[in-house]
C-alpha cells in the first residue's frame, strides 16, 4: 500500500495526543442495534490512489453481497488528524468504522475511548485471537487491557537490493548479519568526487524508512519496563543500534557527505526514488516497494531478503519489523453491531483477507490467509510472508500518547548521527527521562 514517509507518520502519531477529553471515557461494553436491520454504515479509510480505492470498493462489494441488509459508504483519503477531529466532535458527521495506517495511534484511540472496546464482540463471535493473528499484530492493536482495534492488512519490512550491482561487486548473496551488511555496503559504494556514483546504503535517519524503530527491531528491543517506564537507556539493543548506524555513516564518507547526496534523491513515492534510479544499491522498505519497483520498470533485477541481524543473533535471521493497517469501531456509532459485521468480515474472513491482500499487494494479517494457496503475489513476496510469520519479528508497543515516544527517540537519533551527542549513554538516559515525562503528562 502507498504509505506516507516515516517522519510524517511519526508526526501524525504525535499529533493524535491532542485528542481531548471529549472522547475520554469508557465506550459501551455492548451494542443494542439490530445487525439484521437495513442500515447504512460510513467507513473511513486512508487509501487514495485509484487502484487502492478500487480494491477497497471491491472488498465492500463482496461484504454487501454477503450482508444484503448493510450498505457501506466508503470514504477514502482520510488522515488520522481528520479522524481525531470527527471522533472528538461526534454527531452525524462521524464515521461508524475507521481504518488507519498509523499503528502508533492505537494507544490513544484505546485509552481515550475514541474507539469502542471490541472484546465483547470478539467473545460473542468466538474468535480465538491468538490462533488467528501473530502476536505482533495483536500487540499493535491493543493498549494495556483494552482491545479497540484489529489488524486489517499487514506490513513487513525487509531489505531490497540491486542484484545487478551485487554481481558487479562480486557479492553472491544478500547479507545476513550487520558485519556482512557493512562489508557489502562498502563494496557497493562508488565514490564520485565529493559525492557518489552509487551508494551501497543510505544509513541516515532521514533516509525514508530507515528510522530507529524499523532498524532496532533487528535487535529485538524492549521499549518499556514492567512499570511502564522507558527502557531505551537500559536495554542494550538501542545503544547497539545507534552505535552501528553511526559507525556505518563514518565508513561511507561521513554525515555531511551523505546528507549532500541525500538532497539529490527523488520523492519516496515517485518513480525517482533513489533505489529505483540506482543511486542506492540497498534499501530498507516495506512490502509495497516491490510493486512500486515493478510499476517504475526499474532497469535492473530487484532482490528482496530479510534485514540483517546482529552477529550474535545470527540464529534469528529472517525476523523483521511488522506494522500494518488497523480497523476499529467509533465509540460514538449507534450502529456498532452492524459495524462489527464489517470489521469481522474484513479482518477474519480468510477469502476476504486474501482477496484484499492480492488487490493491494499487502501482507495478509491472519495465519490462515498467510497460508492460503489463493494468494496471487509476486514470488518474491514470499520473503515478506516469511518475515510476517517469523516468531522473532516484532513491532513498537502502543503508548497512551501514541507515537510521541518514537518521535523523541528519532529526534535523539538525528542529533547522534550528526555528531551532536558526546555521550551515548547519557543521551539515551535523557531521552528515556523525556519519554517518561511526556507519557505522565498524557495520562
Amino acid at each position: 500500500m502507498k504509505r506516507r514517509t516515516a517522519a510524517a507518520a511519526l508526526a501524525s502519531a504525535a499529533a493524535i495526543a491532542l485528542l481531548t477529553s471529549a472522547c475520554t471515557g469508557s465506550a459501551p461494553s455492548g451494542a443494542s442495534d439490530d445487525p439484521d436491520a437495513e442500515v447504512t454504515l460510513t467507513f473511513w479509510h486512508g487509501w487514495s490512489a485509484p487502484n487502492e480505492v478500487k480494491a477497497v470498493d471491491a472488498a465492500i462489494d463482496r461484504f454487501e453481497d454477503a450482508h444484503p441488509n448493510i450498505t457501506v459508504k466508503a470514504v477514502p483519503n482520510i488522515t488520522d488528524d481528520k479522524i481525531q477531529q470527527a471522533l472528538r466532535a461526534g454527531g452525524s458527521g462521524a464515521p461508524d468504522v475507521v481504518s488507519s495506517f498509523t499503528t502508533d495511534n492505537v494507544g490513544k484511540f484505546c485509552s481515550s475511548g475514541a474507539f469502542a472496546d471490541l472484546q465483547p464482540f470478539i467473545a460473542k463471535a468466538g474468535i480465538d485471537l491468538e490462533k488467528t493473528f501473530a502476536k505482533p499484530r495483536l500487540d499493535y492493536t491493543r493498549f494495556e487491557d483494552r482491545r479497540c482495534a484489529l489488524p486489517l492488512l499487514g506490513d513487513a519490512y525487509g531489505l531490497y537490493y540491486n542484484k545487478d550491482a551485487f554481481r558487479r561487486a562480486g557479492i553472491a548473496a544478500p547479507p545476513r548479519t550487520w558485519s556482512e551488511f557493512d562489508e557489502a555496503a562498502l563494496k557497493l559504494t562508488e565514490p564520485k568526487g565529493d559525492s557518489y556514483e552509487q551508494l551501497g546504503f543510505m544509513p541516515v535517519f532521514h533516509g525514508y524508512e530507515s528510522t530507529p524503530g524499523h532498524l532496532v527491531a533487528q535487535w529485538s528491543p524492549t521499549y518499556f519496563d514492567e512499570k511502564g517506564r522507558s527502557a531505551v537507556a537500559e536495554d542494550p539493543a538501542f545503544a547497539a543500534m545507534f552505535t552501528w548506524q553511526k559507525n556505518l555513516i563514518g565508513k561511507l564518507g561521513g554525515f555531511e557527505k551523505l546528507e549532500r547526496y541525500r538532497s539529490t534523491f527523488g520523492d519516496e513515492w515517485g518513480a525517482k526514488h533513489p533505489f529505483h534510479t540506482g543511486q542506492v544499491a540497498m534499501q530498507l522498505d516495506g512490502e509495497w516497494r516491490l510493486g512500486m519497483t515493478t510499476d517504475a520498470r526499474v532497469p535492473f533485477e530487484v532482490g528482496v531478503a530479510p534485514l540483517p541481524v546482529p552477529d550474535d543473533q545470527a540464529a534469528d535471521y529472517g525476523k523483521g519489523y511488522l506494522s500494518g493497517t488497523i480497523i476499529g469501531i467509533a465509540s460514538t456509532s449507534p450502529r456498532q453491531n452492524a459495524a462489527w459485521e464489517l470489521v469481522k468480515y474484513l479482518t477474519t474472513d480468510t477469502d476476504a483477507v486474501v482477496d484484499f491482500a492480492n488487490e493491494l499487494r499487502n501482507v495478509p494479517a491472519t495465519h490462515d490467509a498467510l497460508a492460503s494457496p489463493k494468494l496471487r503475489l509476486d514470488p518474491r513476496f514470499k520473503t515478506f510472508l516469511d518475515i510476517a510469520r517469523h516468531p522473532r519479528s516484532n513491532t513498537t508497543p502502543a503508548s497512551v500518547n501514541g507515537g510521541a515516544y518514537q518521535v523523541t527517540l528519532q529526534e535523539f537519533g538525528y542529533l547522534h548521527e550528526a555528531g551532536k551527542v558526546d555521550d551515548l549513554r547519557a543521551g539515551l538516559e535523557r531521552t528515556a527521562a523525556q519519554i517518561d515525562t511526556d507519557i505522565e503528562k498524557a495520562k
